[in-house]
């Protein structure tokens, strides 16, 4: 691995994304659970670098405020003149770094860590003044196309489509955007770049054919499409959310646990599952889950964040957890609301149940102890306690500041005591 001195990233961040059809900027759009950027830093992070420098632009409050507590550096790009531009102005930001500048998209979020990796190796490899990532995509429309010779298949440069010619674009070799190159090339190609060009732009696709006219080694490494392809459009999320999920999932089976149909499952990046649980069917689990061993889970179940389910607890068909945590062994097997609850371990919560946690403008917690017994239909009027092994009749509506008792039994509505536990 190489040492932490020898690499620095620069991350784009500063396009508006108008395809996107949306005023947030376009890498703080959600993908499962956490905006694009994350996905990006997150690689970007475990390889160690020295320094990354995030680019930003449009909406750079907004960005800058989503990265706060991040080890990142911030350049601004005020006026949008292309990529070349935008990797200029990161140039303050790395003052004195004379290693590998590793440029990065925001708005490409599945590249792994290890194909980074595998990339930046076989740049040092090979000595290479710069590297470029290209993929081969099933559609190239709307990526600069590789150019090579003819009879040896050496690459020559790139062309931006919109100044591609009919033959160029039926090119199915695209370039990722995703460059290495050495900082004491970088600054002096860059210079280099024009504007001489369709969008009137610095394209920092432009910089590889200097370099390669100046006599300087520029090497090609592919990667698969799915994992470079950029998100530009809502159709482009959408298919980035289908490669997220697949690759979530798998993730989660790796590790011992049972979905049952990933097609019809969503599981946000950002959640944790024990060894031995069973996801059913229809069942979605958002982002600051977490979920303990041997577990069930659906179908048509929702968790939502800050749901913390015990181990062997089961959370059945319709069943709705929002910032709640169910105990070892606890159970909500249909058609209930638990939000703002604790429920304590082997609690039985019947069909139907619901903590009333919102008043209209606070919300409330219901505290439920250990094996309890709630009867269907129950509905809590947050903030309310009920005591350990106590029971609540079928339709009870257990009033806000009227506690249930250790072992007492309620029934009616609004709910009164029945007996008490000697």
């Amino acid at each position: 691995m190489p040492k932490r001195s020898a690499l620095a990233i620069v991350v784009l961040a500063a396009g508006k994304g108008e395809r996107m059809r949306s005023e947030l900027p376009k890498v703080l759009i959600d993908l499962l659970g956490a905006p694009m950027i994350d996905w990006v830093l997150d690689a970007a992070t475990d390889l160690s670098p020295e320094r990354i420098v995030v680019v930003v632009g449009h909406g750079a409050k907004a960005v800058k405020e989503r990265l706060a507590g991040r080890p990142v550096r911030f350049a601004l790009q005020a006026e949008q003149l292309g990529t070349g531009h935008a990797v200029l102005c990161a140039r303050r930001a790395l003052a004195g770094f004379t290693g590998t500048v590793l440029v990065l998209y925001g708005d490409v979020p599945l590249v792994r860590t290890e194909t980074l990796r595998d990339f930046l190796a076989n740049h040092r490899r090979r000595r290479a003044a710069a590297s470029l990532l290209f993929a081969e995509a099933p559609d190239p429309r709307g990526y600069g196309r590789i150019l090579r010779e003819e009879e040896t298949g050496r690459f020559v440069g790139i062309r931006e489509e919109r100044d591609a010619s009919p033959a160029q674009r039926r090119i199915r070799e695209i370039s990722t955007g995703i460059l290495a190159v050495e900082a004491k090339e970088l600054w002096s190609a860059l210079r280099g770049i024009g504007r001489e060009n369709a969008q009137g732009e610095y394209y920092l696709t432009d910089l590889p054919a200097l370099l390669l006219e100046g006599g300087r080694r520029v090497e090609v490494s592919g990667a698969d499409f799915a994992e470079v392809r950029g998100v530009n459009s809502p159709a482009d999320l959408a298919a980035a959310l289908s490669v997220a999920r697949e690759r979530v999932v798998a993730g989660h089976l790796a590790s011992g646990v049972r979905v049952l149909d990933a097609s019809s499952t969503w599981i946000d990046r950002d959640v944790t599952i024990g060894p031995g649980t069973v996801i059913h069917p229809f069942t979605v689990i958002r982002g600051g889950t977490r979920i303990g061993r041997d577990c069930e889970i659906g179908p048509f179940a929702t968790l939502r964040g800050g749901a913390e389910i015990g181990d062997e607890a089961c959370i059945g068909n319709f069943v709705e957890v929002k910032k709640s945590v169910l105990g070892r062994g606890a159970k909500a097997k249909h058609l209930a609301y638990l939000g703002d609850a604790t429920v304590g371990e082997g609690t039985n919560v019947g069909c139907g149940t619901i903590t009333a946690n919102y008043d209209g403008k606070r919300k409330h917690r219901t505290i439920i102890g250990r094996e309890v017994h709630v009867g269907s239909g129950t509905i809590f009027v947050a903030p309310v306690t009920v005591g350990d092994h106590a029971v609540t009749g079928a339709g009870a509506v257990v009033l806000r500041g009227r506690d249930v008792g250790r072992g007492e039994t309620v029934a009616g509505v609004p709910a009164r005591p029945v007996r008490r536990e000697r």
